[in-house]
């Protein structure tokens, strides 16, 4: 065959190596069968591939089987593969389930715990099937386990000794199994820091290795074999005792032993001292002189005993060691020995004789009698008294050794009788003698009066009652009074009426049958006509020059305290005011009226003692005859109240808060409530002008002050260009001000809650209408990026000053400032507005560190404005003073204030004078006789001198108390007779105020100092229990006058608005005995 032919036959295929005998054998077939290159077929491929060698099957999951297998080989070529599977333990119904090309396959989605067998052939392009391989079989696991055990319950552990505590628990259980626990532990009483220390297989384990006397808390959690873990068990907790005590105590030192009777002998020695203590002693005891054979007789605990029972006459030696309660004892004590005297004289001493008894005065009887015999010896004698004709109830009184005895002490004109006994050194007591009897003769009159002391106003009555002694006949007394007149007398009593004149009175009681002898009572009479506003006046320098009951010798613990109290329905965080002789129906009295949180106003008799305490009258601000309407209550203000951020300041309400304002010449009280309907919510503020006679509102009374009211602004809470006043977040806390006929109100926030401003609106005290133009917005305009506006009136509960002219001066608080620029935004300045049209700003300052306040919070208005006692004769005659909480007070020009500081080189220049007391500031200052007095938080009452040559304080002279008043410091009351003479200053330590941010919860402390040397503490509430005061509230201020002092508390309520007294007055004064 031509190679050309085989080439076409081949295809061209290249020939090479092994395929040429292919290739030669190829080409003889072709020239034997006559083959011609155009018609040649190949033969069929008949020839099947080899059957798959080593066929494994392995299970990956539980859903899935791998299979391998060795690769056929076949004549033409292997094309594939036919993979073939039945279901079940000896199972032989294969079926096809997958034609891989490959020699692996993967069997997935099949069902979990099954047996399954497989077998493999091969296939090749001509559809030669190979014989199978051999058969491989694999089960499918269960699926996981992720159920965990159940927690093992009644973990108990004990203490086995120092160093072991054994546990126990009630096993676990399993779907599948427990396999074993996991033990944690953690040292030390409340500890929690748990870690593994152990991995038991039963429900027991015991901890070894501890630490003794150390407490070990336990817990423990089940596994099984699939790592599941349990929850944990309960926590057991046990302490190691400590190790086994081995030290024996010292030896028992100095045993003394003391006959004490013929058949007693007392030991006593110093006490042993032992590693862990002394439990015990062991007493030993032998008899006889110089004896050995000694042998226990008791086992006391402490470290005497008495040996009775013994023989009298008979020598007994002892000695003692210590146990403790490990049974180690201690070396014996050293050996005491004593003898028991001879048997006990059981004789008594005759009766002693011919007693008698001789008044010797009004107040004495003598005693003799004849002497008694005794077989050893007489050795005194047992006087006893009864009193009273025919008496029988005798008790000892003396034991004289001699046969007489003077009885002193007596009282006159009474009847004794006595008898008397003998007694011996062995205590026997004789028979009693006969008994005597003597009548005391008459003793001298005494007499005296109630009351010893007191304060009176002006024509008012008081009734004094005279108690005499050994008045023979009832004679009484004559009354006497070195001003003033009686309108009734009588013998014993009478009924005084004050002079109407200032100063002290002598009240006189003298008895009718001994002229020499009387009793007098001193009367202060004050000219006071009342404290009717905010620390007493308009300069707001709480001093009441008109009193003269409480001088610096007068208020002390023997004299003054608490007189009685009288029960409110809420907190008064308002100052009490005074009224004296004020008619209430057809009875004159001296009123005190307060105002509470729950919306309520009482009128109480400012010098009645009643009990309970009754009031003249009591208005409810938000009842419908008030102007109040269905569903009304007082504010809801605790942490989770209706106003505020959630701080709680005021808890639980809000009512009143700012002090009302008194105007005598119409007898109108002024104050404004807060209330508010809570679902949906709504709030109220009404200005109300209350009867002071009866507590009804007067005509056109009250006013609402709501949204109505509003400044052309685009300030925080602006509404098409206008500012309005938000009921709910505006807070009345400052006292409110009567200025010539109009009442000025002013406000802040509750808790820097915004939106807010500061505001201060005027209204006709007659009509209570507004007065136009009289609305001032402190914050009207946004400044810069900041969102806030605010600028709150605080001053501690302070209320605005006004001078001769009408001009307001008061405070603002943390807010925004442009003023230095034209602006109207005045944060965290001193103000000065003109009441001559409306309300307009007349002057102002803003310190120079405005901006830093502002962003601190560090409010320069915390404080109250107090206008200073013009000065004529000073550089600068008309002064205002008021500080914040850095604790700067600033001395200002009333006339020329100042301005933005750091406008003034050197800034702040243009105030007067700048100095610090130490601490913020959150009340008003007192002014009295030229010095100035603050309690600022957490710092001590100081007095700062005013040198009227040089217009300013001299901080270098100023004096302080040794008391340190709490937050928030204290608004001082001065008590004085004149300006310059008996002043006292009053000031309350507040600090556990009872709300949330509060240190605690107690009682209010009222302190009194000599205005002249703070560091004279006079008086204070707290030493004497009765006279303590209620739960106290920020910001109380004292109200002083006609020799007594008012302040407001909560009771004892702490916060919660549930307790039995909700608020309450206390009233402090001259004790009248």
């Amino acid at each position: 065959m031509e190679l050309t032919h085989v080439k076409r036959v081949l295809g061209n295929r290249a020939v090479s190596g092994s395929s040429c005998s292919v290739i030669c054998a190829l080409c003889l077939s072709f020239v034997v069968a006559g083959c011609k290159s155009g018609s040649y077929a190949p033969p069929p491929d008949t020839s099947a591939p080899t059957a798959p060698a080593s066929l494994t099957a392995a299970v990956v999951s539980d859903t899935q089987i791998n299979l391998a297998w060795m690769a056929s080989t076949d004549n033409v070529g292997v094309t594939g593969y036919m993979v073939e599977r039945c279901t079940g333990v000896s199972c032989s119904n294969f079926a096809q389930i997958s034609t891989p090309a490959g020699t692996t396959f993967s069997d997935m989605g099949l069902a979990t715990s099954t047996f399954y067998s497989y077998r493999v052939r091969t296939t090749d392009a001509a559809n030669n099937l190979s014989a199978y391989s051999s058969t491989a079989s694999a089960s499918t696991p269960a699926p996981p386990d992720t159920t965990p055990p159940t927690a093992p319950a009644n973990l108990t552990s004990t203490a086995a000794s120092a160093s072991q505590i054994n546990l126990a628990w009630t096993a676990s259980t399993d779907n599948v199994g427990v396999t074993g626990y996991r033990v944690e532990r953690c040292q030390g009483a409340g500890c929690s820091n748990f870690a593994q220390i152990a991995a038991p297989a039963g429900t027991t384990f015991s901890d070894t290795g501890l630490t003794a006397s150390t407490s070990y808390s336990y817990r423990v959690r089940a596994t099984d074999a699939a790592n599941n873990l349990s929850a944990y068990s309960s926590t057991a907790s046990a302490s190691t005792p400590a190790p086994p005590d081995t030290t024996p105590p010292t030896a028992p030192a100095n045993l003394t032993a003391t006959a004490a009777s013929a058949s007693q002998i007392n030991l006593a020695w110093t006490a042993s001292t032992d590693n862990v203590g002394v439990t015990g002693y062991r007493v030993e005891r032998c008899q006889g002189a110089g004896c050995s054979n000694f042998a226990q007789i008791a086992a006391p605990t402490g470290t005497t005993f008495s040996d009775t029972g013994l023989t009298a006459s008979t020598s007994y030696s002892y000695r003692v060691r210590a146990t403790d309660a490990a049974n180690n004892l201690s070396a014996y004590s050293n050996t005491a020995s004593a003898s028991t005297p001879a048997p006990p004289d059981t004789t008594p001493p005759t009766a002693p004789t011919n007693l008698t008894a001789s008044a010797a005065t009004d107040t004495r009887i003598n005693l003799s009698w004849t002497a008694s015999t005794d077989n050893v010896g007489v050795t005194g004698y047992l006087v006893e008294r009864c009193q009273g004709a025919g008496c029988s109830n005798f008790a000892q009184i003396a034991t004289p050794a001699a046969t007489t005895f003077n009885d002193a002490g007596l009282t006159a004109s009474t009847s004794y009788s006595y008898r008397v006994r003998a007694t011996d050194a062995a205590g026997n007591l004789s028979s009693y003698s006969s008994t005597g009897t003597a009548s005391t003769a008459a003793g001298p009159i005494s007499v005296a009066i109630t009351p010893v002391r007191g304060g009176a106003t002006f024509s008012q009555s008081l009734n004094f009652t005279a108690n005499l002694q050994n008045d023979v006949g009832a004679a009484g007394v004559t009354w006497t009074a070195s001003g003033g007149t009686f309108s009734s007398q009588g013998n014993t009593a009478a009924t005084f009426v004050a002079p109407n004149a200032a100063g002290n009175v002598a009240v006189t009681a003298t008895s009718v049958a001994d002229a020499t002898k009387s009793a007098t009572a001193t009367l202060a009479v004050t000219d006071l006509t009342g404290v009717t506003t905010y620390h007493n006046d308009l300069s707001r320098d709480g001093a009441n020059t008109h009193e003269f009951a409480l001088t610096t010798s007068s208020v002390k613990t023997a004299t003054f305290g608490k007189l009685f109290s009288c029960s409110v329905d809420g907190a008064i965080y308002a100052q009490p005011l005074w009224v004296a002789n004020l008619t209430i129906g057809t009875t004159i009295h001296n009123v005190i009226v307060v105002a509470t949180q729950h919306d309520s106003v009482y009128a109480f008799d400012a010098d009645s003692n009643a009990n309970p305490c009754v009031p003249l009258w009591h208005a409810n601000l938000i009842d419908s005859a008030h102007g109040g309407t269905a569903g009304e209550g007082s504010v809801a203000s605790s942490s989770r109240g209706l106003v505020g951020a959630g701080f709680g300041d005021i808890t639980p309400e809000t009512g009143v808060t700012g002090t009302p304002v008194i105007d005598l010449s119409t007898n109108t009280l002024y104050v404004v409530s807060k209330s508010a309907i809570a679902n949906p919510p709504s709030f109220f503020q009404r200005l109300h002008a209350l009867n002071l006679t009866n507590g009804n509102e007067k005509t056109g009374s009250p006013i609402a002050i709501d949204n109505s009211i509003s400044v052309p602004g685009t300030g925080d809470g602006m509404v098409n260009g206008r500012v309005a006043f938000d009921p709910r977040n505006e807070h009345q806390r400052p006292g409110l001000a009567l200025v010539n006929g109009v009442v000025y109100v002013a406000w802040a926030s509750h808790e820097d809650h915004d939106p807010y401003h500061g505001w201060i609106i005027g209204y006709n005290a007659t009509t209570l209408a507004q007065v136009p133009g009289a609305v001032f917005n402190t914050t009207p305009n946004h400044v810069g990026t900041v969102s806030y506006s605010r600028g709150g009136i605080w001053m501690g509960g302070g209320a605005p000053a006004a001078d001769s002219s009408g001009n307001l001066y008061f405070l603002t608080g943390n807010g925004t400032f442009d003023a230095d620029s034209g602006g109207s935004n005045y944060g965290d300045s001193t103000m000065k507005l003109s009441t001559a049209a409306g309300l307009s700003v007349a002057d102002w300052f803003t310190p120079a560190d405005q901006a830093s306040l502002d962003g601190a919070d560090t409010d320069h208005g915390s404080g109250g404005a107090a206008i200073l006692v013009d000065q004529p004769t000073s550089p600068v005659q008309h002064l205002v003073i008021g500080g914040g909480k850095e604790g700067n007070l600033f001395l200002l020009n009333r006339d020329a204030m100042g301005h933005y500081g750091a406008s003034a080189n050197p800034v702040n220049s243009k105030a007067v004078q700048i100095f610090n007391v130490g601490n913020g500031i959150f009340s008003t200052s007192a002014f009295w006789n030229n010095s100035l007095y603050i309690a600022p938080a957490g710092g001590p009452l100081q007095a700062y001198p005013f040198i009227t040559t040089t217009g300013i304080f001299n901080p270098g002279l100023a004096t302080s108390a040794a008391v340190s008043f709490g937050f928030p410091g204290a608004t001082p009351s001065i008590s004085a007779s004149s300006a310059t003479t008996d002043g006292i200053v009053w000031a309350v330590d507040s600090r556990t105020y009872c709300t949330p941010q509060s240190p605690g919860c107690g009682p209010a402390v009222l302190h009194a100092f000599d205005a002249t040397k703070l560091s004279t503490e006079l008086w204070n509430s707290f030493p004497v229990t009765s006279d303590r005061a209620g739960f106290a509230v920020k910001f109380t201020v004292p109200t002083v006058a006609n020799g007594k002092v008012y302040i407001g508390t909560r009771g004892n309520d702490t916060g919660t608005g549930t307790s039995s007294i909700l608020g309450e007055l206390d009233v402090y004064g001259l004790k009248p005995n």
